[in-house]
């Protein structure tokens, strides 16, 4: 007969200790639940991902459940520091670890290639396949000018560093062939409108191009995820010889910092206020702009450097005349223009505001000193 008062005890010091004190997957604090099968404390969220896989996984409540003896025993002499060193032994560099608020697919996909694949316990050859010199998958693309989603073959190649697409499986000429050195690719279900919506960005024409892509399968497109990073890693090594991985690591996904709609003005500050998308990047220093979240190219670019370099941000009063709900204004100055924008309420003013400040408060590399001449070159 289990001793229910005292095994609730048991777990809930367990669950206190370093490492156990953070999901096992997603690193939330203040786990809830456990995997009595696999021997780790999770998360809420985590742990309905774990009931899709349970052959593999059985969990239970650690406040709310009853548990066994047996089952007490096992999570104490697991837990996660050691089920960490079975499950991720071999977890490459590459290979994107999903944090509490990234989407559902990256988690699940990585719970699923964790324990129901065992992706990185040594035991088998899985890893090759992300490191291929050819990995190739059909996705779902949304048109460059129609909203309408296509099928398109997409080819990335470890040999020349590139993603390359073509309009049909036949075709013999791709209709784009991006460089590793300019591509960046980030999960974007919401933006998509799918669960497993990626945005795969590169520089055409010192334009940024976006594409917008899916597939049905989340094993596929995380695969095909993690693979690009595999590559862009490469690319990166291979530019960088004399850097260590750590080094590296950061610079292979660019992930926005901000991003939303905003009103713009014109250079005089004369012109009707524009409502625009606004994205901005930390790792390149940029605020780009669309008509709309899923524009395929950038109608417009600003860079973004330091306080020493006369760059600066301030909220205004917003003095509107036209009496609509945008009135949360925001100055940005550049050494050439000061940039006027209206945010729509005071939330979102704060969250630009601080993300603006963030970027200008971190020192430039001599690659942000090169991005600034070539966009001033590109004016």
């Amino acid at each position: 007969m289990a001793n229910l008062e005292r095994n609730n005890k048991i777990l809930l010091e367990l669950v206190r200790q370093p490492g156990n004190n953070l999901c096992a997957d997603c690193g939330a604090p203040e786990p809830d639940w456990a995997s009595y099968t696999i021997g780790v404390f999770v998360c809420l969220n985590c742990s309905g991902m774990h009931r899709n896989i349970p052959i593999i996984s059985k969990v239970k409540s650690i406040r709310l459940d009853l548990w066994d003896d047996s089952l007490v025993e096992f999570m104490q002499e697991m837990g996660n520091s050691a089920a960490k060193a079975i499950y991720e032994k071999c977890v490459p560099p590459f290979f994107y670890r999903p944090h509490q608020k990234d989407c559902i697919v990256l988690k699940d996909q990585w719970i699923r290639a964790k324990y129901e694949r065992r992706e990185f316990t040594g035991e088998n050859n899985y890893l090759q396949a992300y490191c291929s010199d050819q990995f190739e998958s059909i996705l779902w693309k949304k048109g460059k000018d129609n909203k309408q989603f296509l099928k398109r073959v997409f080819l990335l190649s470890r040999k020349d560093f590139t993603l390359k697409y073509f309009t049909k499986e036949d075709s013999k000429l791709p209709k784009a062939v991006i460089s590793m050195k300019d591509l960046n690719v980030v999960f974007q279900p919401e933006k998509i409108s799918h669960a497993h919506g990626l945005q795969i960005s590169y520089l055409h024409e010192e334009r940024t191009r976006n594409l917008f892509v899916y597939h049905e399968k989340g094993q596929v497109i995380v695969s095909l995820f993690n693979a690009i990073r595999a590559t862009r890693l490469a690319y990166l090594q291979k530019k960088n010889p004399t850097l260590r991985d750590n080094d590296l690591i950061p610079q292979i996904t660019r992930h926005c910092l901000k991003e939303g709609y905003m009103e713009k003005t014109g250079p005089t500050q004369r012109e009707p206020f524009k409502k625009r998308w606004f994205t901005l990047c930390s790792m390149n220093r940029k605020l780009l702009y669309f008509k709309s979240p899923l524009d395929a190219t950038e109608l417009g670019a600003v860079f973004i450097g330091t306080e020493s370099h006369s760059y600066s941000v301030s909220e205004n009063g917003g003095r509107s005349t036209r009496g609509s709900r945008w009135h949360c204004g925001i100055t940005l100055k550049t050494p050439h223009r000061e940039f006027v924008f209206m945010c729509d309420q005071d939330q979102e003013q704060r969250e630009w505001l601080e993300a603006f400040r963030k970027v200008i408060a971190q020192p430039m590399t001599p690659e942000d000193y090169a991005n600034e001449a070539n966009m001033r070159r590109g004016k």
